[in-house]
């Protein structure tokens, strides 16, 4: 019988807005319904929000971050429906300018949160990331954010590389590099990870209002890597898609991103 897990990563856009407690509350509900395993949140950026979320997420009991001044450090939160290890927070060497938009990316302090949870026998390690903006969306080599992702991203690839190859390894977050560019294929190439949703052009940000629509990307993954004794299944999928109610109010969107949902099925290999 194959075993299945499933992991949910959302930009869940939790800032000091007027809308933020009514979202994360219906968030709370959808996530409840969905019921995956482990869910990986990024930009629960006060501890209010992040209070809020461990409030409205009854069925996910388990809570993983790092206490930061104002906020979870890298503002990454990670819940789980089974216990969680205590979670390390690994912050990039570089960050965002502070005399740039970037700043609101320095003073979250960009990071990976990883933890550990077992399931049905298994070590599954949880990366959550979220990797600093682009905000000209310029990837092109020269280009000094690009360059600014890509040192991120050696670091993480590195990470990545030092966890045990007996573990299921998932990394996930909002990575702000479009599918397919030179900085997401060296990623890929230098950590070893796969990305079940390769080749697929839908957009996981959704532009706000006065945003050009250019901006409209892939950018938000689920990356795996299987150990040699798993024989793995991956069934991606994007939520959020719709419009919601959210508490009474009129119909909205949880966040200006999608959920992007791995449901992983696997097996033993034989030994034979």
């Amino acid at each position: 019988m194959k075993t299945i897990f499933s992991l949910l990563t959302f930009n869940c856009f939790g800032g000091l807005h007027w809308t933020t407690p009514r979202r994360l509350r219906a968030l709370g509900q959808e996530l409840d319904r969905l019921a995956p395993e482990v869910v990986c949140l990024q930009e629960v950026q006060t501890h209010a929000a992040r209070r809020l979320l461990q409030r409205v997420c009854a069925g996910h009991p388990a809570h993983a971050y790092v206490l930061g001044r104002r906020a979870p450090l890298g503002s990454l939160f990670t819940l789980a429906r089974a216990p969680l290890s205590p979670p390390y927070f690994a912050r990039y060497t570089t960050q965002g300018s502070w005399y740039t938009l970037t700043i609101m990316d320095r003073m979250t302090q960009k990071g990976a949160l990883v933890t550990q949870i077992w399931h049905e026998g298994v070590e599954i390690i949880v990366v959550n990331t979220h990797l600093v903006a682009n905000y000209g969306a310029n990837w092109r080599t020269e280009s000094r954010a690009a360059r600014a992702q890509q040192s991120q991203l050696h670091e993480l690839a590195a990470l990545v590389a030092g966890l045990p190859i007996t573990a299921l390894v998932l990394v996930a977050g909002d990575f702000n590099i479009p599918r397919g560019s030179w900085l997401y294929e060296e990623f890929l190439q230098r950590s070893g990870l796969a990305d079940p949703l390769a080749g697929d052009g839908r957009p996981t940000y959704r532009p706000l209002p006065g945003v050009p629509a250019r901006y409209a990307l892939p950018i938000d993954f689920v990356f795996v890597r299987a150990p040699s004794q798993l024989d793995l299944h991956t069934e991606p999928a994007l939520y959020f898609t719709e419009k919601l109610a959210l508490g009474g109010a009129r119909p909205g969107y949880l966040s200006d991103h999608l959920g992007v949902r791995m449901t992983l099925r696997w097996e033993a290999r034989s030994r034979e």
